[in-house]
């Protein structure tokens, strides 16, 4: 039987019932990186274990890399190690973004081989909507021995097999940013304005509904259709500022049964880095 990538939160409180599976909490806020955790101890899904996007979903930022660079193997494992995950437990991701931040730790782990992640539709507020029980404060959490990694480099692109991949033609680059700062109209992050020239735009907001639950799969189908045109999901590659929201993207692909998606990990805050590399404004 095929795993489901998105449970409700009925779903999940039965299987906490059972007791044998793993939550993430992956709250976060980029304008303020501590917010996440003093959220988590203000309140989470009972077990949940605290993914900090900075300090456990990525690595050092370096003068040439992104904002949110890949983990280092060996800190992801003691991180999942310290969290209670052992390899054949399954577990399940939330934030409070419609899977804006669970989507990336969804990601890492099938890159690091233990393709086991659920996302919880609707996350956090889904949870407390539905009147749940909630935790507060520190989490007593088993330390597992650190598990065995292996990462898949397939799954990803650098700047410059993307540069080359758009000059082939055989690259459709989506870009997950909302539309203003795809358009170099707005910028509040990163130093430089626009997007890399050639890529296409697909918010990952686009993929929630108001409630900010994924929408149905037929709906995810066209719009992805869409936006590939000519190309096949294997050659789409996804990015964002930093390759955390891209992975949104790719999620909700897979959900939608169009898989083979790679992601550019450095994403637009890598490709600014080097002024040479061309940049576009406008839609």
């Amino acid at each position: 039987m095929t795993r489901k990538l998105l449970i409700d939160v009925h779903e999940l409180a039965a299987l906490l019932e059972e007791g044998h599976t793993q939550v993430f909490d992956c709250r976060f806020s980029l304008l303020d990186p501590g917010k996440g955790r003093s959220d988590w101890l203000a309140g989470h899904i009972p077990g949940a274990a605290y993914a900090h996007l900075d300090h456990d979903l990525a690595g050092p930022v370096t003068p040439e890399t992104g904002r949110h660079p890949l983990p280092v193997r060996g800190a992801f494992s003691d991180f999942l190690a310290r969290s209670g995950w052992r390899p054949g437990l399954s577990f399940v991701a939330y934030d409070a973004q419609g899977g804006a931040f669970a989507a990336r730790l969804w990601w890492l782990m099938r890159y690091f081989g233990h393709d086991c992640v659920t996302l919880l539709d609707g996350g956090w507020p889904a949870w407390v909507a539905a009147g749940l029980p909630v935790a507060v404060g520190e989490e007593e959490l088993t330390l597992r021995p650190p598990a065995e990694l292996n990462p898949d480099d397939s799954l990803v692109l650098d700047a410059a097999e993307v540069a080359a991949g758009l000059e082939r033609g055989d690259v459709r680059l989506l870009d997950a940013r909302d539309a203003e700062r795809f358009a170099g109209r707005t910028e509040t992050i990163d130093p430089v304005a626009g997007h890399i020239p050639g890529a296409g735009n697909h918010p990952y907001g686009g993929n929630l509904d108001s409630e900010g639950r994924f929408l149905a799969t037929e709906a995810l189908h066209d719009a992805f259709t869409a936006d590939l045109g000519p190309y096949g999901p294997d050659a789409a590659v996804h990015m964002c500022g930093s390759g955390v929201t891209a992975c949104h993207n790719l999620f909700a692909m897979e959900q939608a049964g169009l898989a083979g998606s790679r992601l550019y990990v450095g994403s637009w805050s890598e490709w600014i880095r080097d002024p040479a590399r061309p940049v576009a404004t406008g839609d």
